[in-house]
């Protein structure tokens, strides 16, 4: 790139009991334009295959035995070695040119901290699937932005870099599992640091997390219970005000 280095990016993935699923999101890592330095999939207590098949498809597994996105995904962040550190859920179905994508947008701007995706759910029938994945991501983006003061992250398609990682690693939740971690990260890494949303970082993902009404009600429970946790650090003013002062 221009004769710049590129950047070297470790893509982590949290997965318990997700061995169909995750064998398809790393079948499709094998197929990029741009090949990850390293895939991490962190097994997070799986009775299943979900370790086997990590380590067939050649991806180094870090185990994490508390249960919880929370402590897989940072113990996997911590594990990464790479420049950026890349994060897909072990249903997510990245685009060929997924991490290539990622390394233009870090390498074309050093500023910039986070960027994050957006995606469409593949299991909803033809018809639903750009209407309500477009509501449901474009809600989840537009209510975070007013309670964060700044973008926020998307754990199923978003990259950061490590320095970054490295400055708020002890300051985001690992033991409360039903911490939303995607936000609880965008809480740590503050208005203070640039985050931008990538509408072409796009990913295909499964809508299973929203079926049934239990389900629905524990993601707004956690998003909620996250919220009131960063809150008490600073609350939504306070972090605008540290934002409209940049």
């Amino acid at each position: 790139m221009n004769g710049v280095e590129p950047l070297t990016v470790s893509v982590v993935i949290p997965a318990r009991d997700d061995a169909v699923a995750l064998a398809e999101c790393l079948a499709r890592l094998r197929h990029q334009t741009v090949a990850p330095s390293e895939v991490l999939v962190v097994d997070n207590g799986s009775t299943d295959d979900t370790a086997a098949v990590a380590a067939a498809w050649g991806a180094r597994v870090v185990p994490e035995a508390r249960i919880g996105i929370p402590a897989a995904a940072a113990t996997g962040y911590d594990n990464a070695r790479s420049d950026v550190i890349a994060r897909l859920d072990a249903d997510s179905r990245p685009d060929a040119r997924w991490v290539e994508r990622i390394v233009a947008s870090m390498q074309a701007d050093p500023r910039l901290d986070a960027v994050t995706g957006s995606g469409q759910f593949f299991d909803l029938p033809v018809v639903l699937r750009a209407g309500v994945s477009g509501a449901y991501l474009g809600t989840y983006y537009v209510l975070a932005h007013l309670a964060l003061g700044h973008t926020a992250l998307w754990g199923s398609s978003m990259a950061m870099r490590r320095d970054a990682w490295l400055a708020v690693r002890t300051l985001v939740s690992r033991d409360d599992a039903e911490v939303h971690d995607d936000l609880d990260l965008a809480f740590a890494l503050g208005p203070g640091r640039r985050i931008r949303f990538d509408p072409l970082l796009r990913v295909g993902v499964s809508a299973r997390s929203l079926r049934g009404h239990s389900q629905r009600v524990r993601r707004l429970d956690r998003a909620w219970r996250t919220l009131r946790l960063n809150w008490r650090v600073a609350p939504p003013w306070d972090r605008w005000r540290v934002r409209l002062a940049r």
